[in-house]
């Protein structure tokens, strides 16, 4: 404790303050005296009480009553005033005056409280429809929270707006409520499939992020100003000077629940990653094939579909991991069944697919279909696993199969017998090869308010739909992963897709943007979606390849294969009424041009798999913006077109219709185009020129990027294939990069088996080394090729210096750019060794 007295309190610790003023509270927390957050400054500090709906009724008798609760009491016989005393009628009626003001104000107020309880809307709201009863009347809760000497706040998805979050004055807030949108809105803060309500706040300074912990609706306003310097200096000494210092005012709303806050001081971007997994958790390691190439659609229709639409990968040569069926394959909307006139034979089907080391994945929402003959329904009546009406009766709704009931997945014992249907002898016709897509969680009822759940519908625990309403799909998932661990007995990794998310989804698995659309604008804002979604925690994410609705142009569609190959989750899908747009069914170059971006894809799978590792280990988004990466560089805090992936990658895919080329900002201190090897220098702008074929992709100068070139028909097949290391020099003329290596398939990575690698070239050199003691995994995989760029001299030879073996390699030299390869060095990739240029 730093300072005390009446009005205020100071704590520190390490190099941060906290300031708590009483009258009228506020708290600004200061990190190395300067003011980072300040809490209620504007004194929007509200919260309502909960009350108990008075009845017309009882409100009277209790009024009657009171007028005859007590006998009337006599007056007092008069006194003789004392000598000098004040005139008795004088003092009397003084009294009286005031008895009757203290009655007149208990009347004023009471009539206040009843017209409060009175207000249009207090008990029952209406939309459209339906009605919303409010047994406690209403429970909203809020608060302002700035950020002094900050111009930029990020996060709170899901939107398409602008990665860097603008003012809402004079226009909407953002909203936070997940909802089952039809062809949404570009440029919109409208509410989308899910919900994350974190804030980040960066400057040239430093980085600061805040979690708003509250699942029920929230709306959030977002003003720039500047930042009130008399009132700052109250608190810290160094507000000084004529320079205007920026303010981002925020103010945050909930429909009901209680304020939670967390705030994440940095310093640095990565700093409020790591902190904000320790609160909510981080992305799990998915299966390799997991970020691989996936196909689907509304809906392959039949085995002979699958057999056909698998059998047109290999015919093509285009490498593709996992193969999806949407509603129709099941038996009339009933999960956990399939359609057995059109997949009569599933298990043979999954074994023919999973042959070639794929898999499959089939479609199963939380709505079950009202009918006495379908075993899940009739447990779930039996058993009492259905959310609840407000009079304790099982919620009927609308959805795909009609009336429906709806787990409450809120319920630790309900999520368990909903985890219970995956073993493979409840989901008859499954095989461990057969993963699972949660869609309509948020959850999506088409006769509901807003095509959702009633908000007044109870949970366990007593809790109203509205208090938890943006989390229920996280449950859904959550239990959809338990089923899968444990179907394996705990020995594979599980993969599922949500569409509905909140704060903390990462940990189960991966998202996706939605019902997206077949234009130019949708794969444009594909970009600052899913930059968005990463900075707050959700990494796994991506877009439909070529637009859920409509169908895409040649063009359109094929550079959406390009960008898609550079974001995280990769898989095209399509509705039902749309045309068939496999890649095969492009005109012949095009085919050309998405085969080669997938390649690419399947190329970085090293690279890819790496950044995942660390992910979940740090926190860190593997899809960065470029201020995470160059946080002092204030041209990027706004830039959406380019981004990181890691940080050795730039890409800035081409998102325009007929683009020939394009202006691109190169921040830092070098890059490399990954094609052609031509240097760009860092911190300025280049015109880059652009054909069909073309990926604009960029290997930073100081990094060491690890990729396989065999070409293979899916990830797996892959799994001991040699390397080939891409070598980029910065001006020092070194470089650096990792590795990370184990089964790819199992969990047996977090008890020690599994390899990550440590690259550094330096002084003519590169060495590997182990970079985890704890780690003990064995690989067959080798080097295969390694390229270097940046050299100054040509090298003449390289020799190798490893345990029991020393010899020399071929280099070869390309003048054009300057660039060295050395072949076949045929060095295992897990063992010590180094390679030295002379």
């Amino acid at each position: 404790m730093e300072n005390r007295n009446q009005q205020s309190i100071s704590l520190t610790f390490a190099d941060n303050k906290l300031v708590i003023q009483s009258r009228p509270f506020r708290l600004d927390i200061v990190v190395k005296q300067h003011v980072v957050v300040s809490l209620n400054a504007q004194h929007l500090l509200k919260f309502e009480h909960l009350r108990e709906k008075p009845s017309l009724v009882g409100s009277l008798v209790n009024r009657v009553s009171s007028w005859f609760s007590s006998e009337p009491t006599p007056p007092p016989p008069p006194e003789q005033p004392a000598e000098g005393a004040e005139n008795p009628s004088d003092t009397e009626q003084v009294e009286e005056k005031k008895e009757e003001t203290a009655a007149g104000e208990e009347e004023k107020k009471e009539t206040e409280e009843n017209k409060e309880d009175d207000e249009p809307d207090m008990w029952e709201e209406t939309f459209k429809t339906h009605k919303d009863t409010k047994p406690n009347g209403p429970t909203s809760v809020g608060m302002d929270i700035g950020f002094p000497g900050f111009d930029h706040v990020y996060g709170i998805p899901e939107h398409t707006d602008t990665l860097a979050l603008q003012s809402t004055v004079g226009g909407e807030p953002y909203r936070l409520y997940n909802l089952d949108v039809f062809e949404y809105d570009l440029n919109s803060r409208m509410a989308l499939y899910g919900g994350v309500p974190v804030m980040i706040a960066h400057n040239e300074q430093r980085t600061v992020g805040m979690y708003w912990n509250n699942a029920a609706e929230t709306w959030i306003d977002i003003s720039n100003t500047l930042a009130d310097k008399s009132t700052l200096s109250k608190v810290v000494d160094f507000v000084k000077g004529t320079d205007d210092m920026p303010q981002v005012n925020t103010h945050w709303f909930s429909e009901s629940g209680i304020i939670d806050l967390f705030i994440m001081l940095g310093p640095t971007a990565n700093d409020v990653f790591y902190q904000y997994s320790k609160i909510t958790g981080s992305t799990q390691l998915p299966p390799l094939f997991a970020l691989a190439y996936h196909q689907s659609r509304w809906n392959y229709n039949d085995e002979e579909d699958v057999r056909n639409v698998d059998a047109k990968f290999d015919e093509h040569d285009i490498p593709y991991d996992v193969l999806w069926l949407d509603i129709e394959h099941t038996d009339g909307k009933r999960y956990f069944t399939w359609d057995v006139s059109k997949f009569p034979n599933s298990i043979d089907m999954i074994n023919n697919i999973s042959s070639k080391a794929r898999k499959m994945v089939t479609i199963i929402d939380p709505h079950i279909k009202r009918d006495d003959n379908f075993k899940i329904h009739k447990e779930a009546t039996e058993l009492g696993l259905y959310v609840k009406n407000k009079d304790g009766s099982d919620y009927d709704g609308w959805c795909w199969p009609g009336s429906s009931g709806w787990f409450d997945f809120l319920s630790p014992n309900i999520r368990q017998h909903w985890a219970s249907k995956f073993s493979l002898d409840e989901y008859q016709g499954s095989t461990l090869d057969l993963y699972t897509w949660n869609d309509m969680n948020e959850p999506s009822v088409f006769n509901g308010p807003e095509i959702t759940m009633h908000k007044d519908v109870k949970h366990y625990g007593g809790w109203e739909h509205r208090d938890v309403h943006n989390i229920y799909g996280l449950y859904v998932q959550m239990a959809t992963v338990h089923g899968q661990i444990q179907r394996s007995n705990g020995g594979l990794r599980p993969f599922v897709l949500s569409r509905a998310f909140f704060a903390g989804t990462q940990r189960w698995g991966a998202v996706w943007t939605g019902d997206n659309t077949a234009e130019w604008g949708h794969l444009k804002v594909s970009n600052p979606m899913l930059l968005s979604l990463n900075l707050v925690g959700i990494t796994f994410s991506g877009a439909d390849v070529g637009g859920f609705f409509k169908n895409p142009d040649t063009e359109l569609l094929t550079r959406w294969y390009q960008t898609a190959a550079y974001q995280p989750f990769f898989r095209s899908h399509a509705h039902l009424d749309t045309r068939r747009r496999e890649p095969w069914l492009l005109p012949e170059e095009n085919t050309k041009i998405v085969r080669s971006a997938i390649r690419a894809r399947y190329a970085l799978l090293p690279y890819w798999y790496t950044l995942f590792y660390f992910g979940e280990k740090t926190g860190r988004p593997v899809m960065r913006p470029l201020w995470v990466e160059f946080p002092q560089d204030k041209t990027v805090f706004n830039e959406q077109d380019s981004f990181m992936i890691g940080s050795a990658l730039l890409t800035h895919p081409v998102t325009e219709a007929g683009s020939q080329g394009f202006n691109m900002y190169f921040p830092g201190q070098g890059w490399y185009d990954v094609d052609t090897y031509k240097y760009y220098a860092g911190g300025q702008t280049h015109y880059i020129p652009v054909t069909l074929d073309k990926i604009p992709v960029y290997h930073r100068s100081g990094t060491i990027v690890p990729r396989k070139e065999r070409i293979r028909r899916s990830s797996n097949l892959g799994r001991s294939d040699p390397y080939t290391f891409t070598i980029c020099l910065d001006t020092n003329g070194q470089a650096s990069g990792d590795l990370y290596i184990d089964d790819y398939h199992s969990f047996q990575y977090k008890s020690g088996h599994y390899s990550l690698r440590k690259f550094i070239y330096e002084n003519n050199s590169l060495s590997n080394k182990n970079g985890d003691s704890q780690g003990m995994y064995e690989t067959q995989s080798w080097l295969e090729k390694i390229i270097i760029l940046g050299l100054t001299t040509k090298p003449n030879q390289a020799d190798v210096s490893s345990p029991g073996q020393a010899r020399s390699l071929e280099v070869s030299w390309n003048t054009d750019t300057n660039s060295a390869i050395i072949h076949n060095p045929r060095l295992n990739i897990a063992k010590d060794w180094i390679i030295s240029l002379k």
